[in-house]
């Protein structure tokens, strides 16, 4: 009985119902000749909602099942798919209330539905996390009414699921073709023009323009109506590291991700596309200590231990020491790579202070440093000022925007290669510069 008064819920059609009994028991002070009529019309109300209930709890007229996939990924759009079957034999009318993960913070989820009898469909939602770790639903509430639509049931199904996020592999799947199909071509990838070339010989083909003439195939080129080149493949197998900075300057959010977040989302899209190149891919962050280091390989397992490492990386509150990141790289690391740096620094006295251990890095690596505009910022300083003090502060916006610029001249004019990007773009951009690093064959 219990369990019944706490599933047992009235539609507001019954309380309407209600206040009109009350008018018409009130106007019948004055009117005493419809006061039978309006007992007789309460009396077949009450029978109406006692049909209702009946309606509704003389069986299970709903069953409903949260279908989540396996893992869900980070910064982008995820499915859930809710089953609903109707059981009974009228048509109900369902009200889903979902008690979504409190890292969402959304307490305004409601969906309508309604299931013609004995028939089974689907709804979805979709749900995008900006943090990775475990996410807890708690129930699946339905609320059936019947066409009467005076009471309403509930039901609840699928207590405390859990689904673990890890970094974005929907951006890594992206991204994928580039390794397979070097004829595509999208905005934002660029064609990178080829200057050297390798020993390893794959085919002889025609030429085009932009084409190394050195590569002109005479013998072929006088069997044949136009100039033959040889074509040579990139070297592969060829050490790529990706070292993630997990001090407090990567906890900066934009779009509600931190800068870490898309350096991890970053690393695990561009390892996919390495791989596939057959380079040997590794990882590493730091912040104040040595975090998770993962020796570079091209097994094909690699990819994986590459996501587990990535999903337990967080920023932490304390300065990173680069000192004890060039130590570590000169212990662990002792053949050539390319190493692709993930950090960031807003002021220029920042870089000056780290400058000396990046050059010390690029003399026995080819290292690029990738960090970040402040694109909240940019944005402010193109508005338009509304009084004086706006112009003063769009004016120190402006001095950040180009300190930025100068940061990434005075990397390069010491030879250090370097990424400054908007968040949103850093893998395509990553994974260009890693195409025009082979296509150089600066490696």
């Amino acid at each position: 009985m219990i369990q019944f008064f706490k599933s047992l819920y009235f539609n507001p059609r019954f309380f309407i119902s209600i206040g009109v009994f009350a008018v018409l028991f009130l106007v019948s002070y004055w009117l005493t000749p419809i006061y039978a009529y309006v007992w007789l019309l309460a009396l077949a109300f009450l029978l109406l909602t006692l049909a209702d209930v009946v309606l509704l709890f003389k069986q299970n007229s709903l069953n409903a099942e949260r279908i989540l996939p396996d893992k869900f990924s980070n910064s982008d759009l995820n499915s859930v798919k809710i089953e609903l079957q109707n059981q009974a034999s009228v048509k109900i009318n369902v009200e889903l209330i979902e008690e979504i993960p409190v890292q969402f913070q959304k307490r305004d989820f409601i969906k309508r539905v309604s299931i013609p009898p004995k028939k089974k469909i689907s709804t979805s939602y979709g749900l995008r996390p900006v943090e990775r770790g475990e996410y807890i639903f708690g129930n699946l509430n339905a609320y059936v009414s019947s066409p009467i639509n005076l009471i309403k049931r509930r039901y609840t199904f699928n207590k405390d699921q859990m689904v673990k996020v890890f970094p974005s592999f929907i951006q890594m799947k992206k991204y994928d073709f580039l390794a397979i199909d070097n004829r595509i071509s999208q905005i934002g990838l660029k064609k990178i023009r080829r200057i050297g070339h390798t020993m390893e010989f794959e085919q002889i083909k025609e030429y085009i323009q932009g084409d190394d003439i050195r590569t002109i195939n005479w013998k072929a080129t006088a069997k044949h109506q136009g100039i033959m080149v040889n074509q040579y493949q990139d070297e592969k197998s060829q050490p790529i590291y990706s070292i993630i900075d997990t001090s407090r300057v990567m906890k900066m959010p934009f779009d509600e991700l931190k800068l870490v977040d898309y350096a991890i989302n970053s690393t695990l899209a561009f390892s996919n596309i390495a791989l596939k190149k057959k380079d040997k891919v590794g990882m590493l962050s730091f912040s104040h200590k040595i975090g998770n280091y993962l020796p570079a390989s091209s097994k094909m397992t690699q990819l994986q231990l590459i996501l587990n490492q990535l999903y337990n990386i967080d920023t932490k509150f304390l300065d990173s020491d680069f000192g004890l990141l060039y130590a570590h790289l000169k212990r662990k690391i002792t053949q050539r790579s390319l190493l692709m740096l993930y950090t960031n620094f807003e002021h220029i006295s920042s870089l000056q202070r780290q400058l000396p251990y990046l050059k010390a890095i690029s003399k026995k690596h080819v290292l690029v440093v990738i960090f970040f505009k402040n694109t909240e910022l940019e944005k402010f300083s193109e508005e338009q000022p509304e009084n004086l003090a706006t112009i003063y502060e769009q004016t120190i916006a402006i001095q950040f925007k180009n300190d930025k610029y100068f940061m990434a001249k005075e990397l390069e004019k010491h030879g250090i290669q370097t990424i400054l990007t908007a968040p949103k773009d850093l893998s395509i951009n990553t994974i260009n510069k890693y195409l025009e690093i082979k296509a150089r064959g600066l490696l």
